[in-house]
């Protein structure tokens, strides 16, 4: 699993919002987000919306993702 190595608070808020919106499938509206922003040739929202479908996966989990501390 490829997490978002980089986020940033909005992409957060913008995951919660998703989520709360669509519920289990928040992750594939914001799937269909980046496939408009790369039909349209806006890579930079494509990427933003694929780490927030990355968020949305991890947030989702039902398991701890990673190390614990």
């Amino acid at each position: 699993m490829y997490l978002p190595p980089y986020v940033e608070p909005r992409d957060v808020a913008e995951a919660n919002t998703l989520m709360d919106t669509f519920g289990p499938e928040a992750g594939m509206e914001a799937a269909e987000r980046a496939i408009k922003s790369r039909n349209v040739g806006n890579h930079l929202h494509y990427c933003r919306w694929r780490q927030i479908e990355r968020l949305i996966i991890m947030l989702s989990a039902r398991t701890t993702l990673g190390t614990i501390h």
